[in-house]
């Protein structure tokens, strides 16, 4: 997925821009509900390939990545029942820079309740449901540009760090032409190393998988789609399923089969099972999933593991699920680019996603800093030891490796990826889908 985060605007809260076009106001989505296990690994349990991208990445220690990550689910948890009880008052929360939680609120009540409760506080203009009101109308006024205008639109994300919604428009001459504010701010963590774990030979989550249309020796190289696998799952019938992009299956909503790449004979390689659902934009969830059924020979293979690696084999257990929050940090494995970590830098992103017969549909998910590349589609982002959720696009889908990515891209903010948050997956889905963890 397209996803350039290069020349970008902002819109304040209820800004004057909202008086301008006849906004149409959608449905908040309902609160996910709290993950049921947060427990997570020790420092030196994690992989020597994620300790490495710990380090080079966010330039903390593999305790400080845990404990921030424990940190922010606590954060989120908080925050999700202190917005119950003051829907007007809450305005955001996110990990700091010092890695110490922010509660941001409209009233001095609020911010006495959630000091009192330890949290440090700032006081903003917007409440988050205005925000998220804004985010709507700036989406309806989006969805109804002309095509060549609305194309140089990428998303539209809420930034509760500024408390306000910031659009991210192409730097062209037609985005230039929409007269809108350079957004100069970037959330960035000057996040220092580490220790190892079991050497797995089966397939895990992020590693590859290709996909085709019809039968694999008659599909030509040029049309067999690559992705990486994600988080494994299970549902109430204890079937297996892998957990990855709906954009990598090459018929949406077919059940193309999916197959262990043989890379000595590419027309040898392993049927591990076929797409049971694929979704990209639909207008009940607005997410980018697929569930890859399992067969016997993808079980029997160990995706029935609660496991991902980054590369050379080194696997990390996955033990519990997790919520976006704001300044949390995050690695996501990934086919290509291996183990690349950053932090959340916005919990709630829509962006615009054209499709080949012109229509556009609209993706929900959240925002990282984490180098992502072309292939690593589906793969797995954590927090910590906790899933997280799946990796839908990245503004350098087409760099060459994430050193030259990181380079091209400082100037614009650096990297960005687009995650689709697992618990709204496991929620849309339904049957009784669960992520695997060390717990089962």
């Amino acid at each position: 997925m397209r996803n350039v985060l290069a020349h970008r605007a902002a819109v304040v809260g209820a800004s004057a821009m909202l008086l301008l076009f006849p906004f149409s106001t959608a449905a908040q989505a309902d609160p996910v509900t709290q993950p049921d296990s947060t427990t997570q690994l020790s420092a030196d349990a994690l992989p020597a390939e994620l300790v490495e991208a710990i380090t080079r990445d966010l330039k903390i220690s593999p305790q400080e990545y845990l404990d921030r990550a424990a940190k922010a689910q606590e954060l989120g948890s908080y925050a999700q029942d202190f917005r119950a009880e003051h829907p007007d008052g809450f305005a955001g929360a996110w990990i700091g820079l010092d890695g110490q939680p922010v509660v941001a609120v409209t009233t001095t009540e609020a911010a006495a309740k959630a000091a009192e409760a330890g949290y440090t506080t700032r006081i903003a203009p917007v409440s988050a449901n205005g925000l998220e009101k804004t985010l709507s109308d700036v989406n309806g006024w989006i969805a109804g540009l002309p095509k060549d205008v609305a194309s140089q639109i990428n998303s539209a994300s809420i930034d509760v760090l500024e408390n306000r919604v910031v659009i991210d428009v192409v730097n062209s001459p037609i985005g230039q032409a929409l007269n809108l504010p350079t957004l100069l701010a970037n959330v960035k963590v000057m996040l220092s190393p580490g220790g190892g774990g079991p050497v797995e030979r089966g397939p895990l989550g992020g590693d590859t998988y290709i996909t085709t249309v019809g039968e694999l020796p008659k599909t030509p190289i040029g049309e067999i789609s690559v992705c990486s696998l994600g988080f494994n799952g299970v549902d109430d019938s204890g079937q297996s399923y892998n957990i990855s992009a709906g954009h990598c299956n090459p018929a949406e909503g077919q059940p193309s089969p999916v197959f262990l790449p043989n890379h000595q004979n590419v027309d040898d390689s392993q049927q591990i099972g076929a797409f049971s659902h694929s979704s990209v934009g639909n207008p009940a969830d607005k997410l980018d999933y697929s569930l890859i059924k399992l067969n016997d020979a993808g079980v029997q293979a160990g995706l029935d593991r609660p496991t991902i690696r980054g590369a050379n084999g080194t696997a990390l257990q996955i033990t519990g699920t997790a919520r976006p929050v704001v300044g949390a940090p995050i690695c996501k494995s990934g086919q290509t680019s291996s183990f690349t970590c950053g932090v959340v830098a916005a919990d709630h992103v829509e962006t615009q996603l054209f499709m080949a017969d012109g229509s556009n549909r609209v993706i929900n998910g959240f925002a990282g800093t984490a180098c992502t590349l072309a292939g690593d589609s589906g793969g797995a982002i954590v927090t910590g030891t906790l899933a997280l959720g799946i990796t839908s696009g990245s503004n350098a889908s087409g760099a060459p490796n994430c050193t030259e990515a990181n380079l091209v891209l400082a100037p614009e903010g650096g990297t960005a990826n687009l995650g689709i948050p697992v618990a709204d997956i496991v929620t849309a889905a339904g049957s009784g889908l669960q992520v695997r963890t060390n717990a089962d």
